[in-house]
């Protein structure tokens, strides 16, 4: 099987991002953004997806942390949409439940060239550190888009602002890598029209 692998750079007034990907790993990852709870969740979610993942990142944190959370996700997408290739029997869709103590998410894609966002979810704080809780949706709004995925993101209820993003951010993973596992009973891509 080919190696499923991108690695994708990114320059600008603003940032500066450098992300490589392994999408058959082992949930091994090296992450510093300057942003201590985005580390953290890019951490779970290379974990839970069981990729490899190694982020940079370089941006204008006096000003504050937007700029560096959404190119990251810019970049993340990018990464993703060159590693998973053509997406020959792929599975192409994915859906997962999460649980994180009182917090629940749900999170369904369709990894099929057409970007899209639905995003349900009213945070409880505005904060979380460093991390503006209302950029969790522009986070995966970048990587949708970029990386032409179709994702639906709901928190039916939760309290603590942590185990909200946790929640998604696990359920993303979990979703992702169901998504882009292999299925040789798939001849081609998962679709009628016979591209994506």
């Amino acid at each position: 099987m080919i190696e499923r692998k991108a690695e994708i750079k990114r320059d600008t007034n603003e940032t500066s991002i450098a992300i490589s990907i392994l999408i058959d790993g082992k949930g091994n990852s090296s992450v510093n953004t300057g942003v201590g709870f985005l580390d953290h969740m890019l951490t779970l979610l290379a974990k839970h997806g069981s990729f490899d993942l190694d982020v940079f990142a370089k941006g204008d944190l006096q000003v504050d942390g937007h700029h560096t959370i959404e190119d990251v996700g810019i970049v993340l997408g990018q990464a993703l949409k060159k590693a998973a290739g053509d997406r020959v029997s792929t599975c192409r869709y994915g859906n997962a439940v999460m649980p994180m103590d009182e917090s629940i998410a749900q999170v369904t894609l369709d990894y099929s060239g057409r970007p899209f966002l639905v995003f349900n979810c009213i945070m409880s704080e505005e904060k979380i550190g460093q991390f503006d809780t209302s950029m969790t949706e522009e986070f995966f709004r970048a990587v949708a888009f970029n990386s032409g995925m179709t994702l639906h993101i709901n928190v039916d209820y939760g309290k603590n602002a942590h185990h909200m993003v946790e929640a998604i951010f696990k359920a993303f993973a979990r979703a992702l890598k169901q998504a882009l596992t292999i299925d040789k009973d798939i001849e081609g891509v998962l679709s009628s029209k016979g591209v994506f």
